[in-house]
């Protein structure tokens, strides 16, 4: 897998159906991961909110980390600590079941130092698809990702705001939100009227099938 692909470029075919998936939290246990990495370091991650550096704190504080302390760790994380995470149950053996008959792409957004270890690691899980690297809201590659195929389209985030930035860019593109880490369910938002929330692999793999018009077995 190349470490970044444009998604004006990204391998892809334009009869078959496309499926645009995220990373974090979506494939992959990023909270566990992080929170496993920042324990030998003399923090912990008290997941109250659906939210990032404020569930970090050192040991024992009371209150959590500011955002130029959180930031390095992130920053750190994305540069070592990869191995720290798992796949989201299910994944993979769902994304490659999809890919028979749809294109598979993956949309992330990563730090520039972050890229390769990325890649490394949905290689090492079986989740060898082309990557995109995105910055903010992910409307914009959204659509032009599914502007190139002239199958249907599907989008999958955890994050409501990159769910409504495809629905803005790219509505006709079906969207479904799935959040991975059962602590994160309860607090993360939704629109159920404007996405279809599915937070496990195999339901989802069989709703992006009947959306697209896919086998579903």
């Amino acid at each position: 897998m190349p470490a970044v692909a444009d998604p004006k470029t990204v391998e892809l075919h334009p009869e078959r159906p496309l499926v645009i998936v995220d990373v974090d939290e979506v494939l992959a246990l990023f909270m566990v991961g992080f929170g496993r990495f920042l324990e030998p370091k003399g923090y912990e991650m008290r997941v109250d909110r659906f939210a990032l550096f404020q569930n970090i704190y050192r040991a024992g504080a009371s209150e959590h980390l500011d955002f130029t302390e959180g930031r390095t760790l992130f920053d750190d994380f994305f540069r070592f600590g990869h191995d720290h995470m798992e796949p989201t149950p299910h994944a993979a053996d769902s994304l490659r079941l999809l890919a028979r008959t749809a294109s598979v792409v993956i949309l992330t957004n990563a730090p520039d130092h972050g890229r390769a270890p990325r890649a490394a690691w949905l290689t090492r899980h079986g989740m060898d698809y082309p990557m995109v690297i995105n910055e903010g809201p992910k409307g914009e590659a959204v659509a032009t990702l599914a502007g190139r195929t002239r199958g249907p389209a599907a989008f999958i985030d955890d994050l409501l705001g990159n769910l409504d930035s495809a629905a803005e860019a790219a509505p006709a593109v079906h969207r479904f939100q799935l959040v991975a880490d059962k602590r994160l369910q309860p607090l993360a938002p939704s629109a159920p009227d404007r996405h279809r929330r599915i937070d496990d692999w195999p339901s989802l793999r069989a709703a992006i099938a009947g959306a697209l018009g896919l086998p579903t077995q």
